[in-house]
């Protein structure tokens, strides 16, 4: 009997249970739905009917690992782990690309340091993901991006905190110990230390001197050793959470930055694609130019326009053998170019091979070198440059400042002043109005020179500061520390950045009309994440470097898929771009265009007075007159 009596409270807890649950309820529901439909797995439909109404997932566990970029480098990955349905299910990965700089001809200790900080970094960062984080963030949702970013940002801000106190420690006892050395030696050298200092100091201020005739560069922001941390976690639950909601990344991103409205249409950036590298070695005479990119014209479709550059690229590794091999660039239609393939065949030049950056690599002799070559590669396959493809270059001139002179070494033995510069560019596009970008033209510390370069090309050209845009915590704190006038930015996803730090910077910048630019950094990795950052964000460019090695086609891939999709859903929308006219917009560069025409009326004809210029196309009249002399 006392058996029966359990078995009796057993069922009735089960059936107040149930129902409570509403259980019964459902089950009869689903059957009903699916009586008229009869499908074929009936359990697998009536799985698919309940999983309606199972727990969202959650997060339970993070899992840092130590891997190797697209260069062999160590880099971080992050995987996510979230409880479904009851079940520990590994839901996705992520591979953080790290930003530091390969040097050219960089010194075997300089080389070493760097090896040695990349790898403390990275150690340190799978430490903190394995440990502090995964505890951290264990039972929160994947969808709730801006919470987990929130959190990520204040176990940054202590981490930071904790090293300013360890710092500021390590200083205290070196200054005990040196007033404790000076108080108990009394060695002749011990009181000539003060005197060594007096007699460095004559040296130093002569550099100083020199130095005051340019703005000083600003000092370098520094990278807190496991940082790697915050930004590959971020990006590892947004694949997360878009895995979770059963929606592509990008189009998680894009509902993000609209506050879960969705976008009628998404704009795909355009490509800058990397054809040449140009090396700063000997016997190579030309520092002023890091890459030469080609960007397709918008009535193109993206796959239209990387086929239309793979054609160009093929060309110019043609036009780049050896003479005896090949015609040497300079100006010739196609039938003569081919006419003149002909001679004995000669080893491959030693400077023909694949940068990191997955492009060609050269050396030129001055700056209209590559430019007449890429001219001379799209007359011979039938193109024009200004119409059928557009160039951009990254100047890179930031790492080219002589501080002892003051000015910028653009070739061998030839410096140039920032004012000097600005001619030089003026000069460069009113010859070749092709060049519709210019990415670090200045360093950013000449601000008065970018000012004068805006009001003269902002209507003819985009002028792109790319290293303004490295520490996106300063850009986040003051839009105007690394920003100097320009018409946008390159944004990358490293170190402590989160999702939610784009989101927030990209409507920033938005709003002050400057365009966005999601670049990948040097050391790349096989993480196609980086595209869909730049779909949802709305980039206007996409700078992916060049179209060889696996770590970057993979990104082409990746856009290629994305407009496939958006074709075939009806939501893809073309891109309708202007460039901006910085003279008309700003009082005091309005006083230097009063003594000239209006940049406007110089770049646009009468019978299309226009002020927006559709997608990058230079005016209709610098293309009517780009004949090159």
């Amino acid at each position: 009997r006392q058996q029966q009596r359990r078995l009796r409270e057993a069922r009735q807890q089960a059936a107040e249970y149930y129902r409570g649950h509403r259980v019964p309820q459902r089950m009869e529901e689903a059957l009903n739905a699916l009586f008229p439909q009869r499908p074929a797995d009936l359990y697998g439909e009536l799985a698919n009917y309940f999983s309606k109404f199972s727990k969202a997932p959650v997060i339970c566990k993070l899992v840092g690992r130590k891997v190797l970029d697209g260069v062999g480098q160590p880099t971080l990955e992050v995987e996510i782990y979230c409880t479904v349905k009851n079940y520990e299910k590994r839901i996705c990965s992520t591979v953080m690309s790290s930003h530091s700089e390969i040097p050219e001809n960089a010194l075997p200790e300089t080389t070493e340091a760097d090896q040695k900080e990349r790898n403390d970094s990275v150690n340190t960062a799978v430490e903190w993901v394995n440990d502090s984080l995964n505890i951290m963030l264990r039972d929160l949702k994947p969808t709730d991006q801006c919470k987990v970013d929130k959190m990520l940002g204040e176990y940054f801000t202590k981490k930071v905190e904790e090293k300013k106190e360890i710092q500021k420690q390590e200083e205290e006892e070196e200054e005990e110990a040196e007033v404790t050395l000076a108080l108990t030696s009394c060695t002749p050298s011990a009181t000539a230390l003060p005197g060594k200092n007096k007699a460095a100091k004559p040296g130093w201020k002569k550099v100083s001197v020199a130095e005051r005739t340019i703005p000083p560069a600003e000092p370098v922001e520094s990278v807190l050793c496991g940082s790697l941390a915050i930004g590959g976690t971020s990006l590892a639950i947004a694949k997360a959470g878009a895995t979770i909601s059963r929606i592509p990344l990008y189009l998680h991103i894009a509902l993000l930055k609209c506050n879960q409205d969705s976008p009628k249409g998404i704009t795909l950036p355009l490509p800058m694609v990397t054809l040449l590298n140009c090396e700063k070695i000997s016997p190579a005479k030309l520092k002023l130019v890091k890459e030469v990119m080609l960007i397709p014209p918008v009535q193109l479709s993206l796959k239209q326009g990387i086929e239309r550059i793979l054609d160009i690229q093929k060309e110019t590794m043609r036009l780049l053998e050896p003479p005896g091999k090949a015609p040497s660039p300079q100006l010739a239609d196609t039938k003569k170019g081919r006419a003149h393939n002909t001679g004995k065949k000669a080893p491959p030049q030693a400077l023909k091979r694949i940068s990191h950056l997955g492009c060609l690599i050269t050396g030129c002799d001055n700056l209209e070198q590559p430019l007449l070559l890429m001219q001379t590669a799209c007359n011979n396959i039938g193109l024009e440059l200004g119409t059928d493809m557009y160039l951009a270059i990254n100047c890179a001139a930031h790492k080219l400042m002589d501080y002892v002179k003051g000015k910028y070494e653009i070739l061998t033995g030839t410096f140039k002043s920032p004012d000097e510069m600005v001619d030089m560019y003026v000069e460069l596009i009113n010859k070749f109005p092709f060049i519709i970008a210019l990415i670090d033209p200045l360093r950013k510390e000449d601000r008065q020179q970018w000012n004068n370069i805006c009001c003269a090309l902002g209507s003819k050209c985009y002028l792109i500061a790319e290293d303004a845009g490295t520490y996106i915590s300063k850009l986040k704190i003051d839009q105007k520390i690394n920003i100097p006038t320009c018409s946008g930015i390159v944004l990358k996803y490293i170190n402590q950045t989160t999702v939610s730090d784009l989101i927030e910077l990209t409507g920033l910048l938005d709003g002050q009309r400057h365009i966005t630019i999601l670049g990948s950094p040097d050391g790349e990795s096989s993480d196609d994440s980086l595209v869909d950052l730049a779909v949802g964000l709305g980039a206007r460019f996409i700078k992916l470097g060049g179209l060889s090695r696996g770590e970057r086609v993979t990104k082409y891939n990746r856009l290629l898929a994305i407009e496939e999709e958006l074709a075939k859903n009806r939501t893809l929308r073309e891109a309708n771009l202007e460039f901006i006219a910085f003279a008309e917009e700003s009082q005091p560069e309005k006083q230097l265009s009063d003594e000239l025409p209006p940049a406007k009326q110089e770049s646009s004809p009468p019978q299309r007075s226009q002020p927006a210029l559709q997608v990058h196309s230079p005016p209709a009249q610098l293309l009517e007159n780009s004949t090159l002399t």
